[in-house]
């Protein structure tokens, strides 16, 4: 996969190449335990500590059930992924996939999506971030922290990939440390063999002893599904930053395979936890936050600033995260003519900058109407990007069930990652995908956003088919 090539310098000029080199042109500089550790850390958003308890405020202990079903939604789309990915690794994933499976229209649409999806992200993020921050520091207002943090890790992603890579390791080891901490902590303050707990009423009765099991009846699952989906969004980054990988192959291999351990350890773990530790209808998982509450009612003196730190840094994950994701996706938008060809180009380093540095304003953009415009323009930015998670997990199931037809007859031997039981499991997935979507509709807290997001959506597949058509009109003789 790595090979030394003459790059081209963000003018357009000729530079030296500076280390091994992507057959893209990006620089290979991510190591194995970044890959590693992006992977791990990939499924753990701040979505996961800050949303979690709306969920169980909704569904009650049933809310397992709900976690479960995305958690094999999001492992049956990683694995056909990573089948895709280890036979060849791209750092536009599975927009480049589509491309060539579904037609350009395809890779265009949903690159530009995904793109669009990451960049409202790093305002959301941003701004979370700057109210943690606002909270230590109230000297700094909160607008200035957020654009604090998005120039940092700007500088972070546009210094190499490798930087991005380090960042991204130690900000995905504190989350990993956190929760496992928090789940063995948890245990064995529900089995009664923590020194100094102060809960003895936590156990296994509290699943149910509230109402039952299902309190709010089977529907709140589907609810429930609804309200943790958008918390997974991020697993698939791993699959983009291994074309950047000095073994490409090998790591989306070995994160495709652990994928499953790592929800059942991160989500349905530490969920678990919360709701054996305190009844599910205790008002304190809502007024403070599920994982503060759970803390809190073990004893664990200033759960509430421990648990800010670790969002903090969650949220910081998030953006290194999502300005890289989307300036690859940009960048692999550029090489395939999809988008300015500027993006294409990288620096000495092996660096896209001018797809970093669009990537960036677009979310400096979407920060100050945040901030000016946040019932209007930010509203609409965030509602129109809300599904598209679900949108581009549909879109990754349709291209395997071509692109496994593709592979089986140009090079069987690359198939080193597959999907189970295909094509049944793949069919079966992208219809729980689709299920999940008609469902929003009927749903009154994400009609709207569901509504948005498929405007937006068919407005920008509009446009792959126009282009798309004029490409093929050109090369007719």
């Amino acid at each position: 996969m790595s090979s030394t090539t003459t790059l081209q310098k963000a003018d357009g000029t000729a530079g030296e190449p500076s280390g091994p080199q992507s057959s893209d042109g990006l620089k290979a500089g991510l190591k194995n335990r970044h890959l590693s550790m992006i992977a791990i850390g990939g499924v753990i958003g701040a979505g996961l500590f800050v949303g979690s308890s709306g969920g169980i405020a909704k569904t009650g202990p049933a809310i397992l059930i709900s976690y479960a079903l995305v958690g094999a939604m999001v492992v049956f789309v990683m694995r056909m992924l990573g089948e895709m990915a280890a036979a060849s690794p791209n750092s536009g994933s599975f927009s480049a996939y589509a491309d060539r499976a579904l037609g350009r229209w395809a890779g265009f649409s949903i690159g530009w999506l995904y793109w669009f999806f990451w960049v409202v992200v790093l305002a959301v993020e941003a701004t979370a971030g700057a109210v943690i921050l606002e909270g230590w520091v109230p000297a700094v207002p909160q607008w200035a922290w957020a654009l604090i943090v998005m120039a940092v890790l700007t500088v972070t992603n546009l210094g190499s990939v490798a930087s991005y890579g380090e960042f991204e390791f130690w900000f995905a080891g504190i989350k990993v440390v956190a929760i496992a901490a928090f789940v063995g902590i948890g245990f064995l303050a529900v089995f009664g063999v923590l020194p100094g707990s102060d809960n003895p009423g936590a156990g296994f009765a509290h699943l149910t002893d509230s109402g039952g099991f299902m309190p709010n009846g089977w529907g709140s699952i589907l609810t429930g599904v609804l309200m943790v989906v958008f918390s997974f969004m991020g697993s698939e980054i791993v699959t983009l930053a291994a074309g950047e990988s000095e073994d490409p192959r090998r790591a989306v291999t070995k994160a495709t395979n652990s994928v499953i351990w790592r929800i059942g350890v991160f989500y349905l773990g530490s969920i678990f936890v919360v709701l054996t530790l305190l009844p599910w209808n205790d008002k304190s998982i809502v007024e403070k936050g599920s994982y503060v509450a759970a803390l809190d009612s073990i004893g664990i003196p200033a759960a509430g600033q421990i648990m800010n730190v670790i969002v903090l840094t969650a949220v910081l994950s998030c953006l290194n995260s999502g300005l890289y994701t989307a300036s690859r996706m940009a960048f692999s938008l550029g090489e395939r003519g999809d988008a300015p060809k500027a993006f294409a180009k990288v620096n000495r380093r092996g660096v896209p900058t001018a797809a970093i540095l669009g990537s960036t304003v677009f979310g400096f953009v979407a920060v100050v109407f945040n901030y000016t415009n946040p019932d209007t323009v930010f509203s609409f930015l965030l509602n129109s990007s809300g599904a598209i998670a679900l949108f581009v997990w549909l879109v990754i199931c349709l291209t395997q069930l071509r692109m496994r037809k593709i592979l089986q007859a140009e090079a069987p031997e690359k198939l080193t990652v597959k999907m189970w039981l295909f094509p049944w499991l793949t069919w079966a997935t992208a219809g729980m995908i689709a299920f999940v979507i008609g469902y929003m509709f009927f749903d009154d807290a994400n009609r709207k956003v569901v509504m948005l997001s498929t405007l937006v959506a068919a407005a920008v597949v509009l446009v792959g088919f126009v282009l798309d058509r004029r490409r093929k009109t050109s090369l007719t003789p």
